[in-house]
């Protein structure tokens, strides 16, 4: 929710006013007759976003360390307070310093729950659900972005001018609800098998399955931690032969999922829609609009992965995704140029925010929880916190990149940087589909024989362990 707000108090002319009068008095100097392009180009604005990113990127490292040694409810706890704080100071900011200390304990917060809710939701899920219920955390971030926009719109018409701290401040709600909530969750049987408490664990795997038959799998997962044990340091062990594909997918998913430009759609869609044009009141209305999309086509989502797969969500949404870059682009080009002066038609604003909600709508679907339930369902116990914690901080590394750098490539590249992002849109499409097996229904802990079967991966894994060489249960 907080990444939402953010996105719509920037867009807000008492927000800039306060805390970025440079910004403010460029955007009111500015004309339909000068570059539209440039009008919010401040490194000190873009560093108010990506310093969250930049956090939570240092933040998963240890988050690592302490998902494996303590569990994921003490991650998902810690997280949750550093969050609270952080929401708490946003609200009471009275200087740009309050607000970047209380960003930077939102990132670290935002990079303890990457780390271990992923983790909690795979290892809790039975296989044949596993994709729908993972995607539950990908859900709960729609809804908070929609509420967030929701808020924003609401609190824009505040007279008082008040109405940036109600948007910032309310991002306490969810800190609460995963605070208050890792105090009364159990903590993973993989976890706690992991940490030696294993009559615990079964008594979790039972009571999670709804049924005392839990013996053949909770063998497995015990003969997972025996094959774990071998392993002293996860963080040179991913770095094997043997756990290559896995390694890839932890650097490459998270990756793309970034430079598929979504982060520049939901989370500056304020600030973009003003800049062509829109007016205060419609960018954020717009906003309201793209969050209420991205909810509904996330539930479509849940309701497809286990059915249909990951790679079929992957390949037709990349298509729809990069059809909609591509016109996007090209209507911004025309209408702007490449002097940035110009103006949008009502027809053709529709035009674009309807092809901005196809294109929402594509990533919810594929990339938005795909982009987290891959990585978290295909690696061992043995480097599953290591693994983990390099998707989180390579999320984290690129969400800082472009949050960086957006404003200011939107200034030069102009309408040219939508058909960047499409580049990127492209290229990630031919890589699911040479290089993403399908792993429905395949239980987390028999995950390798889905890369044994692999034509390019199969060749750096060895079956080198019963649960590697055993056949996968319950597979459709």
């Amino acid at each position: 929710m907080t990444l939402a707000s953010q996105g719509g108090v920037t867009s807000m002319d008492v927000f800039l006013e306060k805390f970025f009068p440079k910004v403010y008095r460029t955007m009111k100097e500015s004309s339909i007759h000068e570059n539209q392009y440039c009008k919010f180009d401040s490194q000190l604005l873009t560093s108010f976003t990506s310093s969250l990113y930049i956090a939570g990127l240092i933040a998963t490292f240890f988050a690592s360390t302490i998902t494996r040694v303590f569990g994921r409810k003490i991650s998902m706890l810690f997280g949750g307070v550093s969050f609270l704080v952080g929401a708490i100071l946003n609200g009471a900011a009275t200087n740009l310093a309050m607000l970047i200390i209380g960003r930077i304990l939102l990132g670290v917060g935002i990079g303890f729950a990457n780390q271990a809710v992923p983790l909690y939701l795979s290892e809790m899920s039975p296989p044949r659900l596993r994709g729908a219920l993972n995607i539950l955390f990908q859900l709960a971030t729609t809804i908070g972005i929609l509420a967030a926009n929701l808020v924003n719109f609401g609190t824009n018409k505040i007279k008082e001018g008040y109405g940036w701290r109600v948007s910032l401040g309310l991002a306490v709600v969810p800190a609460a609800i995963l605070t208050f909530g890792a105090i009364f969750l159990p903590d993973t049987p993989n976890s706690l098998i992991d940490r030696g408490q294993r009559d615990k664990a079964k008594a979790i795997l039972e009571k999670v399955r709804g049924s005392k038959q839990v013996e053949e799998e909770f063998q497995d997962l015990v003969e997972a931690r025996e094959t774990s044990k071998q392993i002293t340091n996860p963080w040179s062990n991913i770095m094997k032969r043997k756990y290559r594909p896995q390694l890839v997918m932890a650097i490459m998913i998270p990756a793309f999922q970034q430079l598929t430009g979504i982060n520049v759609i939901m989370f500056y869609v304020p600030v973009l829609f003003k800049t062509l044009g829109f007016g205060d009141n419609g960018s954020l209305f717009s906003a309201v609009i793209t969050g209420a999309v991205n909810v509904v086509a996330t539930l479509v989502s849940i309701r497809c992965v286990d059915k249909y797969g990951r790679r079929a969500l992957f390949l037709e949404r990349g298509a729809q995704m990069f059809i909609c870059q591509v016109a996007i682009g090209a209507i911004i080009g025309v209408k702007f140029g490449v002097t940035g002066t110009g103006s949008l038609s009502k027809g053709y604003a529709d035009l674009l925010l309807v092809l901005i909600c196809l294109y929402v709508s594509a990533f919810a679907w594929s990339w938005g929880p795909l982009g987290w339930l891959i990585p978290s369902e295909v690696f061992p116990l043995e480097i599953r916190s290591a693994g983990q914690s390099i998707t989180v901080a390579v999320n984290f590394f690129y969400n800082f990149v472009i949050a960086q750098v957006f404003l200011a490539m939107l200034c030069h590249l102009k309408f040219g940087l939508f058909f960047f992002f499409a580049c990127f849109v492209l290229l990630m499409t031919i890589f699911v589909y040479l290089f993403v097996p399908e792993t429905k229904n395949v239980p987390i802990e028999e995950m390798n024989i889905v890369w044994r079967k692999h034509w390019f991966w199969g060749k750096y894994v060895t079956g080198d362990g019963k649960v590697e060489l055993s056949q996968p249960k319950n597979v459709a």
